[in-house]
């Protein structure tokens, strides 16, 4: 018996219809078609579905059968384990008494990955690609460069390398203060490099994700569009202040340069994550969702400051080690009281005012 298996590795018939898997059968992966090209007609699969159906009916001189197996979306691996518990169903199903051959029917090389998979149960005569037939013009091309930029697996594989080498020659250029002949070249590169890069992370849709919230923000009147502004003026101030207390050191090693750089930029770091927590806080309080432990954020703020400050002054010799064992003590039992008090707090007075 020749038994014809639609291979859709990504669970897309599962995932868009709601037709359950395997589907044995000519009329059932029919319908099964039908219903996978009503919800996406663009899927490749649908596809392969027919061509089952296509290929059940050019054989007429033995016995034959046609089903669809799939995996799940995501993992490989779970996908081809998905796989081969269907085909063992769909082997369960027939009562053929001669041994059963399979021709696989796919739509790529990746669900021709689980070939190993189906041929450890059932031996293969073939596979056989789909390939679909479409006009080599310049409209089909478009649609198929947009169609890549809007996939979101495209764009992680290629796109974003294709960015990074762009960005290489203008980094270079950068690097040598922008004076070489070729640096026109370079921030054109550049330019093109960020827009593929950009493309391929989706930043676009972060940015309009952002602006939308901060518009949202400012119609409801929330505390935090103000104080994250005002944090991140702040960590700037703390960026320039920890690289002017590098300049102003004689600095001898990497370490002293990176504690340099912290002790600097902690307070100003420090009072950014205090204002921005706070703001958080407060809109958390005026939509009654506030809970107690949100107080939490400040004082770990304020404990891991002092834990980085006095780090930072030890190695740079402005701190001796008692001083340093008390900063880390201190900032140990800030982070472990605040935590307590406020648990002991929102144990107490659940569902309670926090004022």
């Amino acid at each position: 018996m020749l038994l014809i298996l639609c291979v859709d590795l990504d669970d897309d018939l599962g995932r868009k219809t709601d037709c359950e898997t395997p589907v044995v059968g000519r009329d059932a992966v029919e319908s099964a078609a039908v219903e996978l090209a009503t919800a996406d007609p663009e899927d490749s699969d649908v596809n392969v579905l027919f061509e089952g159906v296509h290929l059940y009916d050019s054989i007429d001189d033995e016995a034959v059968e046609v089903a669809a197996v799939t995996g799940v979306d995501g993992s490989d691996v779970a996908a081809n384990r998905a796989v081969g518990e269907e085909v063992d169903t769909v082997l369960a199903s027939l009562t053929a008494s001669e041994d059963v051959r399979a021709l696989l029917v796919t739509d790529g090389a990746q669900d021709e990955s689980v070939v190993p998979v189906i041929r450890s149960r059932i031996h293969i005569d073939g596979v056989h690609r789909v390939v679909v037939r479409q006009a080599q013009d310049l409209e089909s091309m478009y649609y198929t460069i947009k169609q890549v930029l809007d996939d979101p697996e495209t764009r992680g594989t290629i796109l974003v390398p294709l960015g990074i080498l762009l960005l290489i020659y203008p980094l270079a250029i950068l690097a040598n203060f922008l004076e070489l002949p070729g640096s026109a070249i370079g921030i054109i590169s550049g330019l093109l490099g960020l827009y593929v890069l950009a493309r391929g992370l989706g930043a676009e849709e972060t940015l309009d994700r952002t602006v939308d919230r901060v518009r949202s923000g400012l119609y409801a009147g929330r505390v935090t569009v103000i104080t994250y502004v005002v944090a991140a003026a702040l960590m700037v101030i703390g960026g320039v202040s920890g690289v002017r207390t590098v300049e102003s050191m004689a600095v001898e090693s990497v370490a002293e340069a990176i504690a340099g750089l912290v002790f600097g930029s902690v307070r100003w770091f420090a009072a950014a994550g205090i204002t921005s927590s706070f703001g958080r806080v407060t809109d958390k309080y005026l939509s009654d969702s506030f809970e107690w432990r949100y107080l939490n954020a400040p004082f770990y703020v304020l404990s891991i400051a002092a834990v980085l400050y006095g780090v930072s002054s030890y190695f740079l010799g402005t701190a001796t080690i008692e001083e340093l064992a008390v900063a880390l003590t201190a900032g140990t039992l800030l982070g472990l009281g605040s935590t307590l008090a406020f648990a002991i707090a929102e144990t107490r007075w659940q569902g309670a005012d926090p004022v």
